[in-house]
């Protein structure tokens, strides 16, 4: 009898043994499966002939960023790459690049599109002749002959831009108040400040006390009345009064000849 329980248990272990076995054979295989088959889908996912990003969506309130620019942007990149392979970063550096762009949104979208969205800088100010400031006063170099309107036109050394672009605000109000705008502020390397208005008269204003210089203007202007049409320029750069320079009455003629 011992003899025979002796064999009925190496029999049961045997199968145990041949029962993991076949287990472990067939979770090797389901194994092996999955990952032939996510290997398939991955290779076949990167293949660029299978999912090149090829549709544009463009978002946003542009006036000046055309479709054509971003497509030729991301065209710059040396090799777009397929929905799974390509860097949002990448597209996104290429075009942030485009002058007028302020801010890009990029994301993919399965299978085939990149949809962009796109903030835009705002022009307040042309800066320096050629380059332009947005409404924070950050210098962008776009084409100033791309303005569909004018623009006040700033001028100052390098990094003044954000003060002449406030002091701009700063007195528009008291111009607006007389009838009149400044159309040109010139921030001079010695630091003084020179304003140019809408009917052509030139204010030297100096270094110093520039606010109560503008209120010595605002005043005399308005002592002036019709006569403020012969005036050249007015030199605030005294402690009191100021200077008037007026036309020649040829000048004048000319001016109406023009006219």
């Amino acid at each position: 009898m011992n003899s025979a329980v002796g064999i009925d248990d190496s029999n049961q272990a045997k199968n145990k043994v041949k029962q993991h076995a076949v287990g472990g054979a067939f979770l090797l295989l389901v194994v092996l499966s999955i990952g032939t088959l996510l290997y398939s889908t991955i290779s076949w996912m990167l293949d660029e002939q299978r999912l090149p990003l090829s549709k544009l969506i463009l978002q946003g309130e542009l006036e000046y960023v055309a479709p054509e620019d971003v497509q030729n942007a991301l065209a710059s990149v040396d090799h777009l790459g397929t929905f799974m392979s390509q860097d949002v970063n990448t597209l996104q550096d290429a075009i942030t690049e485009l002058p007028w762009v302020a801010q890009a949104s990029i994301r993919k979208q399965w299978p085939d599109v990149i949809k962009v969205y796109l903030v835009e800088h705002k022009a307040s100010a042309i800066w320096n002749g050629n380059a332009l400031l947005n409404e924070g006063g950050d210098v962008f170099e776009a084409d100033v002959g791309q303005l569909r309107e004018d623009r006040v036109k700033l001028y100052g050394p390098a990094a003044s831009e954000h003060k002449v672009l406030d002091t701009w605000r700063e007195v528009t109000p008291l111009f607006a108040s007389l009838g009149l705008s400044v159309t040109s502020v010139v921030l001079n390397d010695r630091r003084a400040w020179q304003m140019i208005l809408d009917n052509g008269i030139r204010l030297e204003l100096g270094k110093e006390s520039l606010e109560e210089r503008l209120n010595r203007f605002a005043s005399l202007y308005k002592k002036l009345g019709n006569k403020a049409a012969q005036v050249s320029y007015i030199d605030l750069r005294y402690d009191t009064g100021a200077a008037v320079g007026w036309f020649q009455e040829e000048d004048l003629a000319q001016e109406s000849t023009d006219d």
